[in-house]
């Protein structure tokens, strides 16, 4: 006889429905491949060329045939390596959160952590500046109270779903300065944010994903931590941009003093910060610029850097004049989760909805710092740091308003593919020389899977670029090779996306062997792959609906940080490079891209043009 299956029911915001709803958006991937050693190496050699001489090509192909030799370096590392894919579902993530974030000793701020600048807001009363705060911070926990119903729709590549776990770590995550390395601390559970105003923190209770505040609570709340910090306060939240061994020396000055703990605490344990800025002034003279200063570092202590808190996953930004945006620490997610919530957010402003608890909201809790003379002694130091690292910072932007996605898509290419090659056309165009090229793939249709290294810069786009250069050749000579660039590229990313690129095997197979404490072989000191992996082009993809973009510092000193959000009939770039390299310049930078997106609009118009009568 069959017997009846008893149903029980389970509480809305119970964690056990939470984890049945994630696992249902989230549903069983495919572990991460490991690329076989052959290929990695061939693909590697490839990607040199345009980086060498004839003699030094030569050498590299010399330094692989000798490291993939029967029973070499090559052969051993990737045998180790087989065993670790064995026991893992993705035999990268654990080293790639360490190697790329955890273990990395340069500030987060420009260096790791990007701004995002949403589009800019009409208000000039403090009092509109608070309620658009409120809307943005209702906007972003309704965004978490989906992410915690399991109500984000699985996104996809083709027919393939795409790992949804990066969402589950947006809200509640917070770095925490550590030596050797640093190290995550999750609280999805948490019921509160923490407001910065004029350098002071205040905890402020939203409500769980079931009964949030509205955005009239909400804006109360926020209106008394404006009046509560009325005067400003000592930058504390510089000490988080530090570089992170010293940040770690002055947190454990900090944490010393109970008060200072329990702050910190509450920091680290919130959903997000909020942060709520006086002034930004108009060093630039052009407001985009300035946004981006004061979303990736606040613009220097005499300004906002000291209104922040760096390694909070997710900050908020709302400015006196209009600009927000957020900016956020890298290591637990990558960019495209945070352009989702991005274009949640501003839609969400533009809607303008209500809701929410109308339950009585408490009082924010104003949170204090005791700082010790050591502690004033390292926030000095921290301070002229800091505005030393950011005047060094050369920012800039191209909201290029020739065309867009719509217009590449009627050349039968793809968007990406060929907003790289401008890219690439552009750096060579200024520079003279192929520039080393990196550009994100997510690797999510593995599990925890992240990124993997798109080589953009290859003999094809060197060719394009020459071409273009070249005032003999036919608008269909420079057609081709634009055409040959793009397909190059985007074959290169179709195999980055499946896991089967260069750059990340090559980390593996480095790991390994410090991990088995076997000598880093020759290859690795091979002067063609280091130049190979010096990317003077930092570059990625974020999209959104909006007229919003992400900027970002450079990889090198003497490259440049260029994030793109194309549109249909437009596209924004964030671009940025170091002053105190005597070549690169952003405003440059900037004008020759928009120099090569107009040209190779204007060669394949001319291509696809009727033949005039004669």
């Amino acid at each position: 006889m069959m017997r009846m299956l008893q149903t029980k029911t389970i509480p809305v915001g119970s964690p056990l429905l939470r984890r049945m709803l994630t696992a249902a958006s989230n549903p069983p991937l495919p572990a991460l491949p490991l690329p076989k050693l052959a290929d990695t190496m061939n693909k590697l050699l490839t990607t040199i060329e345009p980086h060498v001489t004839k003699d030094g090509f030569q050498r590299s192909k010399v330094a692989i045939e000798k490291f993939m030799a029967p029973g070499g370096d090559g052969a051993k590392l990737q045998k180790l390596l087989e065993e670790r894919a064995s026991r893992k579902k993705n035999w990268l993530s654990d080293w790639w959160l360490q190697s790329a974030y955890l273990q990395y000793r340069d500030p987060v701020i420009i260096y790791s952590s990007p701004g995002l600048v949403f589009p800019k807001l009409k208000y000039a009363k403090v009092d509109d500046q608070l309620k658009y705060a409120a809307r943005i911070t209702f906007g972003a926990l309704l965004y978490k109270r989906m992410i915690d119903r399991g109500q984000m729709r699985p996104e996809m590549m083709g027919k393939a779903p795409l790992d949804m776990q990066q969402y589950n770590k947006i809200f509640g995550t917070c770095r925490v300065p550590g030596a050797p390395e640093d190290s995550l601390q999750f609280n999805p559970n948490s019921t509160h944010i923490v407001v910065a105003s004029n350098n002071q923190y205040f905890k402020v209770e939203v409500g769980n994903s079931d009964n949030i505040f509205g955005e009239d609570k909400l804006h109360t709340m926020l209106r008394q931590c404006h009046d509560m910090s009325q005067q400003k306060a000592e930058p504390v939240g510089m000490l988080s941009a530090l570089p992170r061994d010293n940040w770690h020396e002055a947190y454990e000055v900090l944490m010393a003093d109970p008060t200072n703990k329990e702050t910190i605490k509450a920091i680290q344990s919130s959903l997000f910060v909020l942060s709520l800025d006086y002034t930004i002034g108009n060093p630039s003279g052009d407001d985009a610029i300035d946004a981006c200063h004061m979303l990736i570092h606040g613009g220097g202590s005499k300004a906002n850097s000291g209104n922040r808190w760096y390694d909070k996953t997710l900050q908020l930004v709302v400015g006196p004049n209009g600009v927000n945006g957020l900016t956020y620490e890298h290591s637990p997610a990558e960019g495209q989760p945070i352009a989702v919530l991005t274009d949640f957010i501003i839609n969400h402003i533009a809607k303008g909805d209500q809701g929410g608890s109308v339950r009585e909201a408490p009082t924010p809790q104003k949170l204090a710092f005791n700082l010790s003379p050591k502690a004033h002694e390292l926030l000095q130091k921290a301070s002229l740091s800091h505005d030393k690292l950011i005047a060094n910072l050369d920012m800039n932007y191209l909201h290029y308003t020739g065309y867009g996605k719509n217009f590449i898509k009627t050349q039968k290419m793809s968007p990406d593919s060929f907003i790289q090659m401008a890219i690439q056309y552009a750096f060579y165009k200024l520079h003279r020389t192929p520039g080393a090229h990196y550009e994100s793939a997510q690797t999510r249709m593995y599990e925890a899977g992240r990124t993997e290294t798109i080589r953009s810069c290859s003999n094809e786009s060197v060719a394009f670029a020459q071409t273009m250069l070249e005032p003999f050749r036919t608008p269909r000579e420079k057609a081709s090779k634009l055409k040959s660039a793009v397909d190059s590229h985007k074959q290169y990313a179709s195999k980055a996306v499946q896991g089967f690129g260069v750059d990340r095997h090559l980390l593996g197979l480095k790991l390994i062997a410090k991990e088995h404490n076997i000598p880093l072989p020759d290859l690795f000191k091979d002067e063609g792959l280091l130049a190979s992996q010096h990317m003077r082009l930092s570059t990625s993809q974020v999209a959104s609906r909006y007229d919003a973009f992400m900027c970002y510092g450079p990889l090198t000193g003497d490259g440049y940080g260029c994030c793109y959000n194309p549109k249909d009939n437009d596209m924004w770039f964030g671009i940025s490079s170091w002053k105190s390299d005597p070549v690169t310049d952003s405003a440059a930078f900037r004008n020759c891209l928009q120099q090569a997106l107009d040209e190779m609009f204007e060669v394949l118009s001319a291509c696809s043009a009727p033949s005039s009568k004669l």
